[in-house]
């Protein structure tokens, strides 16, 4: 005997919510594969500077975040399932994987909450030394320049926010585009764009991980009250 009254509106609202929740997976899994594979950070991460790889800790995010994109679709579709078909064990497999998923996302949100500042300074610190490494002609400078080079190019930027760092390769158009002057004085350094480009994609992250959070707690409530309504509905 299926539910009836006030717990079948639950059941069908229940249901939307898991929808939503499935669509928002797919949103957010889309927006990690375009944050993975999006030409400014590629061309900033992959790059080497002699035996030393670019900072990753972006990606590790970005992995998480693809990760729980996947979950959310299975974790909705489950709900939608649960939901339609009125399965206690279902909905309690359901409540399981999001209590799961939301402790996951609150570890991962205390987690990039750390290491927020911490990307864009090991990618600027990675940056400057390239570009010393270019400016004093160490051993491998032309590695050094081209890193530099792909950070100038990437990021239309030159320079750091040390002003000698900075002065110095507005001279340097081997460096620098030819236009670096005019960059130099409109205070486009590349520590300004590194921390604009990673702020910008974790502010994104932030408002997703926010709105994901609050359909989850709804859906939590609601899968618990279809629970009880399909159990006095049963024993009756």
């Amino acid at each position: 005997m299926g539910v009836e009254g006030c717990t079948k509106c639950i059941k069908y609202l229940l249901f939307v919510f898991n929808f939503i929740f499935w669509l928002a997976g797919g949103i957010i899994l889309g927006v990690a594969l375009w944050l993975r594979h999006d030409s400014q950070t590629t061309n900033i991460l992959y790059l080497q500077l002699g035996e030393k790889q670019a900072p990753n800790t972006f990606y590790v995010g970005i992995y998480i975040l693809i990760a729980v994109g996947a979950v959310m679709m299975f974790v909705g579709f489950l709900g939608c399932y649960g939901a339609i078909q009125e399965s206690q064990c279902l909905l309690g497999t359901f409540f399981t994987c999001l209590v799961i998923l939301f402790a996951c996302e609150v570890a991962a949100g205390i987690w990039g909450f750390v290491n927020k500042d911490q990307i864009a300074k090991d990618v600027k610190q990675f940056y400057d030394q390239a570009l010393q490494q270019a400016l004093m002609g160490e051993a491998d400078a032309n590695n050094a320049k081209a890193v530099a080079k792909t950070f100038h190019e990437t990021l239309d930027c030159c320079g750091s926010d040390i002003v000698t760092a900075t002065f110095t390769p507005v001279w340097r158009e081997d460096l620098c585009r030819k236009d670096s002057l005019k960059s130099f004085f409109e205070n486009t350094s590349c520590h300004k764009k590194i921390d604009e480009l990673f702020s910008g994609k974790l502010y994104l992250i932030g408002i997703a991980a926010v709105v994901v959070a609050v359909i989850m707690i709804f859906e939590m409530i609601l899968s618990m009250v279809l629970c009880c309504g399909i159990r006095n509905s049963s024993v009756y």
